[in-house]
């Protein structure tokens, strides 16, 4: 099976929780932190289930994730 490795711009996040919703690994959650705007950001809490489909990324719509996937 694939893998994946997913990056989030924590600036970037509104916690719209998109990505979490579609994320079909359930690698993403929303954090306990907050970013300089006052959102708490979403988070990898499984990034080694991640398979790299790159659902999360199409969703958000701040552009604030970007997914790699491993050859």
């Amino acid at each position: 099976m694939a893998k994946g490795k997913v990056e989030i711009r924590a600036e970037s996040c509104k916690s719209c929780g998109y990505c979490v919703k579609f994320c079909p690994k359930n690698v993403l959650a929303i954090g306990d932190k907050v970013n300089s705007k006052g959102y708490q950001y979403v988070v990898a809490a499984n990034p080694d289930d991640c398979i790299g489909c790159a659902s999360c990324g199409v969703v958000c719509p701040d552009a604030a994730i970007e997914v790699y996937r491993e050859v």
